[in-house]
């Protein structure tokens, strides 16, 4: 077996020293792409404030998503330069980029400052780092790996891997740090831009890192060995034989891989807040806990793929998070809000109307009048954050919402004009509150009353779920490709997994919630994409630990 780490290496920097600095300027990107996701709810009021509290949440979370939505067309532009011009001033490029486009989004003007503009620029911004996103994984990835001995291949790509974590531990711990230095209403009118304008300086450390290190061996070797002209996209994508290959990585891998981490990193964060409604400072604490015992599971579960080999232990995480997701979050909601899950069970909310008069709950462009019976009364309970079950009511007849022996009218609103609509929402929305607080419904979740023991258990049965199917990820994909198309046949189904299916977790998990009004519905974006992950992976997925990297066919 060629040992990965030999040849030019020898006379570059130790592989202590290409770990590291991969490592960091990987962890840099993901402090710049988490920081927005950290900000969300402070984003929506700057940005998205004109369409109310709920459609702004569900935009700011879109926007965060779009961010992903290109991370695939960044995976091909770079993967393409990767492979074609070498790992290292491909991966140079992305932090760049990067870096400024965090930047930009400190000096942003708000809505109110600039109008319309204000979130076109911040979409643009997030474009821009989600390009840019899409060609940094692959590129650190695999450098590492191509410099790795093939039996430490695992646990050495491991830190590439727990690089989301230490970037998402920076990018909260900045965030307190700043909500502790300025106060809350500071950082809620100015603070949250320090986050991306400390970027700067983040960029400056990791450039000069990165630009001690050299190409990698497997690389250098390949250039040496062959001159013969390389067409990234026709051999990845063009050939049945790759082609396959990469749909496996995409179906059998991250499709859980963006689930899975996405659920029980984010989704899991906006349910706390929104749901349950804790405060955000003690929420951003759960969070940072769970990170950071989290980035020592990802080494952890790397190293043990080197031992058992990469399936079985991807598989574990797969199974465990199928087993534990409808579970944990309602203990979640019995620790973090006992008060609202005594009052769900005591006192369930039920809306009866006429289906016919019932829109989904979700508009993401801010257009929807919602002023049936049925839409006033479920848009209150949906802005409240309160699950409530359907029934359904003779056509024609005005909605009306069951809390437990209460029942609350509702107003028809088709044909007011905007002022009488919207006293008539208010109107509404008063005696659904009052009655919801009369049954022991918590506007806010009691601090002392949380059970942080219980909350921190539930989110790290998650986190090991994420971090055993993610920390042996790197190794797995980079030992399905030869080295003539690895950048561009790995980085694009990875960017599809996390971007796609993981990216937009969030609100398409939201969105379910509203449609349904169950706020435990959108677990089943989770549990689908896993499912489907779990299957193929069991039945197509090879073991590929110790493979050779410079003898993989193409």
């Amino acid at each position: 077996m060629t040992n990965q780490a030999a040849g030019p290496q020898a006379t570059g920097p130790s592989l202590r020293t290409v770990v590291g600095a991969s490592a960091a300027g990987t962890a840099f990107e993901w402090y710049d792409f988490f920081i927005f996701g950290s900000l969300a709810g402070v984003i929506a009021q700057h940005f998205y404030a004109e369409v109310g509290a709920a459609t702004g949440y569900i935009l700011a979370l879109i926007t965060f998503g779009v961010g992903f939505v290109v991370r695939p067309l960044g995976a091909l532009v770079f993967g393409w330069f990767g492979d074609r011009t070498g790992r290292k001033t491909t991966f140079l490029v992305t932090i760049t980029l990067m870096g400024l486009a965090t930047v930009a989004i400190g000096f942003l003007p708000t809505f109110e400052q600039a109008g319309v503009i204000a979130p076109i620029l911040l979409i643009t911004m997030r474009v821009l780092q989600g390009f840019a996103l899409g060609g940094e994984y692959g590129g650190a990835a695999i450098y590492v790996a191509e410099h790795a001995p093939a039996r430490q291949r695992g646990y050495l790509t491991g830190w590439i891997q727990t690089t989301a974590a230490l970037g998402l531990i920076g990018a909260l711990g900045v965030i307190l740090i700043t909500r502790m230095a300025v106060g809350q209403e500071a950082f809620a009118e100015w603070g949250w831009r320090i986050p991306f304008l400390v970027s700067a300086l983040l960029l400056a450390i990791s450039l000069w890192i990165r630009l001690k290190l050299n190409e990698s061996p497997a690389y250098q070797r390949m250039e040496a060995e062959s001159h013969a002209p390389r067409a990234p996209y026709r051999e990845a994508f063009g050939t049945w034989k790759n082609l396959k290959v990469v749909l496996l990585a995409l179906v059998g891998i991250m499709f859980a891989q963006g689930a899975v981490w996405y659920c029980g990193y984010f989704y899991s964060r906006f349910f706390m807040e929104r749901f349950l409604k804790m405060e955000v400072a003690t929420v951003d604490m759960l969070i940072l806990g769970i990170t950071v015992v989290s980035a020592f599971l990802y080494v952890f579960f790397g190293w043990l793929s080197d031992k058992v080999g990469r399936k079985p232990v991807m598989l574990g995480g797969m199974l465990l998070m199928l087993v534990a997701v409808f579970p944990g979050f309602h203990l979640m909601t019995q620790a973090g809000n006992p008060a609202l899950a005594q009052a769900q069970a005591q006192s369930p909310v039920t809306v009866v109307a006429d289906p016919a008069t019932c829109s989904v709950q979700f508009d993401p462009v801010g257009r929807a009048a919602f002023s049936t019976s049925c839409d006033i009364a479920k848009s209150v309970l949906t802005n409240a954050g309160v699950s409530y079950a359907n029934a359904a009511a003779p056509a024609g007849s005005v909605a009306e919402v069951r809390i437990g022996d209460v029942v609350v009218a509702s107003v028809e609103g088709a044909g007011l004009s905007a002022e009488a609509l919207t006293a008539a929402r208010a109107e509404v929305q008063t005696a659904i509150s009052a009655a919801l607080t009369a049954h022991g419904y918590p506007t806010q979740a009691d601090p002392t009353q949380i059970d942080m023991a219980r909350v921190f258990a539930v989110l790290l049965v998650f986190i090991v779920a994420a971090t055993a199917l993610y920390g042996p990820q790197a190794a797995a994909l980079v030992e399905l490709f030869p080295t003539r198309i690895r950048y561009t046949a790995m980085s694009l189904p990875y960017n599809i997994g996390t971007g796609w299916v993981g990216g937009l977790l969030p609100a398409a998990s939201f969105a379910l919630v509203a449609w349904k009004g169950d706020i435990y519905f959108g677990l089943w974006y989770t549990v689908a994409f896993t499912l489907i992950a779990l299957v193929t992976a069991i039945f197509f997925l090879p073991e590929t630990r110790g493979r050779d990297l410079d003898s993989i066919e193409t």
